[in-house]
């Protein structure tokens, strides 16, 4: 016990503690980058298919063998085209910001000091 009653930890428990910290960040990172990607390929899959449809979808329009109800589709393709380009911008933008993260990480201090 100390003169005013005041203890520290040991600087090894300290280290490990740090250490251990440092490591579930990186994996948490890791575990962030991994959902994100797997939300983007989905998403591009299905922005792909919609591409696709729509195009055909116009082509036949123009091509006067389409009825109103394919123009209604057409809408609502591209309300979700221009939704999933939103989506995959803000993706985009926090796997950016997880790459920051992950790359400054080696840089932090794991021995406490």
């Amino acid at each position: 016990m100390s003169l005013f009653g005041f203890r520290t930890r040991s600087a090894e428990r300290d280290q490990a503690t740090d250490a251990q910290r440092i490591e579930r960040l990186a994996s948490l990172l890791d575990q962030l980058a991994a959902e994100i990607s797997a939300e983007r390929s989905g998403l591009q899959q299905r922005y792909s298919s919609s591409t696709t449809d729509a195009a055909f979808l116009v082509d036949a329009i123009e091509n006067d063998s389409a009825s109103a109800r394919l123009q209604e589709r057409v809408d609502e393709l591209t309300g979700s085209i221009l939704a999933c380009e939103r989506r995959l911008e803000v993706l985009s933008q926090q796997a950016s910001l997880v790459d920051e993260l992950k790359a400054v990480l080696p840089r932090f201090p794991r021995n406490g000091s």
